[in-house]
């Protein structure tokens, strides 16, 4: 076969497998949601546009969770190291970092596009953060080293005060490596706590979302329930399930169980 032949066959090849240039569906735009904060800060927070780790919705247990800070400040805020995982907009960070958190490092999972927009929502709140504000976005993978979070820490720090935890618990698989990341994190002081807020948007699951708790019993916290509150109305209205779980938000703390201090 010549060499004329081989080109027209291959330029063949590249014609029939060649997919059209509207194969695919475009990529969604970003989305902006609105928050006011009880305080009076105004925040425009930008989700992405899609993601498979769900960082394109502004979770109701952000939402639940940044009021709680707001009422617990002094304990939970105020002059703290704060860290938040799997973050997504990074509702509650922002708010921390505003209501005077000494430093504030705001994590979602390593995609590019999750930390860039963990990113413009910081530098977009600039506007209404204080001058001494400390607050970064990190990517962070949970079980994985936490090294590269604790190194965000100020000199003569070791570990965070505050850990928010804003509706993760649907991931029933990753439990045990976000125990092992807050463990790994959260300071062993009485005063530190690991905030976890979540709705049973699989209400059939809720006994699986639970589970977290029993697991954090055993790796030495204790686990106490600190709010329940109704939302309005339901995130996913065509989702199946209890109707009145699927608006509830719950919250809980965790505490070191046992401390040498």
């Amino acid at each position: 076969m010549s060499s004329d032949e081989d080109d027209l066959i291959t330029g063949i090849g590249d014609i029939i497998f060649q997919e059209p240039s509207d194969y695919y569906p475009p990529p969604k735009p970003a989305t902006f949601e609105s928050r006011t904060l009880q305080t009076g800060e105004t925040l425009q927070l930008r989700l992405v546009g899609h993601n498979p780790l769900w960082g394109h919705h502004l979770w109701n247990g952000a939402q639940v969770g940044t009021d709680y800070l707001h009422d617990h400040a002094r304990d939970l805020v105020q002059g703290k190291a704060v860290l938040e995982l799997g973050a997504g907009a990074g509702l509650p960070s922002i708010a921390a970092a505003i209501w005077g958190a000494k430093q504030v490092v705001v994590t979602d999972y390593p995609d590019e596009d999750l930390v860039e927009n963990m990113r413009m929502n910081i530098a977009a709140a600039k506007n209404v953060l204080p001058r001494s504000a400390n607050i970064v976005a990190k990517g962070h993978v949970w079980g994985a080293s936490t090294d590269p979070l604790l190194s965000c820490l100020r000199p003569g720090k070791c570990a965070y005060d505050t850990l928010i935890l804003a509706d993760l618990l649907f991931n029933h698989s990753e439990h045990a490596a976000l125990l092992s990341t807050i463990q790994s994190t959260l300071v062993h002081l009485p005063t530190a706590r690991a905030l976890v807020f979540f709705t049973p948007y699989t209400p059939w699951k809720y006994d699986k979302d639970m589970a977290f708790f029993d697991l954090a019993r055993k790796g030495g916290f204790k686990v106490i329930k600190v709010i329940e509150k109704v939302m309005d109305k339901v995130m996913f209205k065509d989702d199946r399930g209890d109707e009145l779980l699927r608006r509830t938000v719950f919250g809980y703390e965790l505490s070191w169980e046992h401390l040498n201090v």
